[in-house]
């Protein structure tokens, strides 16, 4: 959102959260930026918020914040509540992952607890579930392998990093069980199975 402030000069946005420390870092960010006049941040519930309707609406990996529905119904009810969100003759940008190809035992084992083959759509589900929502998608577009490595890397780079320089820190055995149990689940469970899709969607009239 910040990124999208800095480059429309006039534009203003509201940021939503339930996490206060996540707030924090949004006002610090704005205020780096000098965009703390053009923003507020919220603490608020997405399910049911009393925020906009807004021009642009961004959901980036939080479908699961507009719904308290249990995957995959949570797709079909944010989609649903997005289309509330945004202006005639708006956008939503939806950020929402999805399966390549349906996942072997293996693989689902190797994933998160109870992940499970129907947790999510294929890429042409999804883009049939934005239609049927009220939209028309004018972009499909999906992260690339290239963009997975950088993101799954850059996640973790710091923390490993400080346990190559602290293994026998206090910390380090539960922090390194942490990471390596995330490296694990992206290397041998999700990698080349899920996608995530950027879907620019336009409200039906």
């Amino acid at each position: 959102m910040l990124r999208l402030l800095e480059a429309t000069p006039g534009a203003t946005g509201v940021g939503i959260d339930l996490n206060e420390d996540d707030l924090a870092r949004g006002r610090a960010g704005a205020e780096a930026r000098g965009l703390a006049e053009r923003v507020r941040f919220v603490q608020e519930s997405a399910v049911d918020t009393t925020q906009g309707p807004a021009d642009l609406v961004l959901c980036l990996g939080a479908s699961h914040a507009l719904s308290e529905a249990q995957p995959p119904e949570h797709t079909t009810a944010a989609l649903r509540a997005l289309r509330r969100l945004v202006t005639p003759g708006g956008r939503v940008l939806l950020g929402e992952a999805f399966w390549h190809r349906p996942p072997t035992r293996g693989e689902l084992s190797a994933m998160w607890p109870d992940a499970s083959a129907s947790e999510f759509h294929d890429l042409a589900g999804l883009v049939d579930l934005a239609v049927a929502a009220g939209f028309r998608p004018s972009w499909i577009e999906t992260a690339g392998r290239d963009e997975w490595e950088h993101f799954e890397s850059a996640y973790q780079s710091d923390v490993e990093e400080w346990l190559a320089a602290h293994p026998d820190h206090p910390l380090a055995k539960e922090t390194r069980d942490r990471v390596d149990r995330h490296r694990s689940t992206w290397l041998r469970g999700y990698r080349d199975v899920m996608g995530l899709a950027y879907l620019t969607l336009v409200p039906v009239s």
